[in-house]
């Protein structure tokens, strides 16, 4: 019944394009989409496009991970830090990612590391913000028995802070993940020559529509294995926090 659920609003959303699909050139339908995924997925261009956008991504998503996490810690326990800092980050927060594209290609060039920090530039806010909150949110009941047992140092950091804050940062890299694959996205679509925004947008200019829908099919694809193989990692971490039956669901 389960499995019925899930592949019913699928099915039916195929069916609705099956219907429609092919009433105009922009639009073309399924089966047109499906051979031109197979012919142009299923080659050369799985290595030279695919798996450079997925590394790219994902290298991203780690130093955004990092950097988040790392900065977000001390500045949820410190008070006079937090207020420092926080004009600074509503500023850059408020600044939006596609806007800093020509600014770090002039800084960074045209090559990979344009495109990593590009996607760092997006992703690292939803997991500095949530790692803030989640460090400030912590209990001052469990944090005063941690220090009146002596639990001090990098175990009070691994054992409380972290442990304690894990939920709210698991949410900051939930957001983080969707807006890194919209960054890779745009960020591949400047002055490139590989890659899945560049090729979507090279099919997209030489009017070859099925392949271009076969394209952005194959990111909502990518974009729902991550989320699936993500909710997994969150299920083993937060197994404490969810309880032994949740982590088994």
């Amino acid at each position: 019944m389960r499995a019925l659920r899930l592949v019913a609003l699928p099915a039916a959303l195929v069916l609705v394009w099956w219907a429609v699909g092919g009433s105009t050139f922009y639009l073309p339908g399924p089966v047109e989409v499906g051979r031109a995924f197979a012919a142009t997925w299923f080659s050369e261009r799985l290595l030279d496009d695919v798996l450079p956008s997925l590394g790219r991504l994902l290298a991203g998503y780690a130093v955004a991970g990092l950097l988040g996490v790392g900065l977000g810690v001390p500045i949820g326990l410190s008070r006079r830090l937090r207020a420092t800092l926080e004009p600074v980050l509503e500023f850059f927060r408020a600044v939006p990612p596609p806007v800093l594209v020509p600014l770090i290609m002039l800084l960074a060039g045209i090559d990979t590391p344009m495109k990593v920090l590009v996607i760092v530039s997006g992703c690292v806010w939803p997991v500095l913000l949530n790692t803030v909150e989640g460090v400030r949110a912590l209990d001052e009941v469990l944090s005063d028995t941690c220090r009146m047992y002596g639990v001090r140092g990098v175990s009070r950091l691994r054992r409380f802070v972290l442990r304690g804050a894990s939920p709210q940062i698991m949410t900051g890299l939930r957001q983080a993940l969707s807006i890194g694959i919209i960054l890779m996205v745009i960020s591949e679509m400047f002055a490139s020559s590989s890659g899945l925004g560049f090729t979507i947008l090279l099919f997209q200019r030489q009017f070859q529509i099925a392949e271009m829908w076969s394209g952005i099919l194959l990111l909502g694809l990518l974009g729902l294995g991550l989320s699936l193989l993500f909710r997994r990692l969150e299920r083993w971490v937060l197994a404490w926090y969810h309880g032994s039956g949740a982590a088994r669901a």
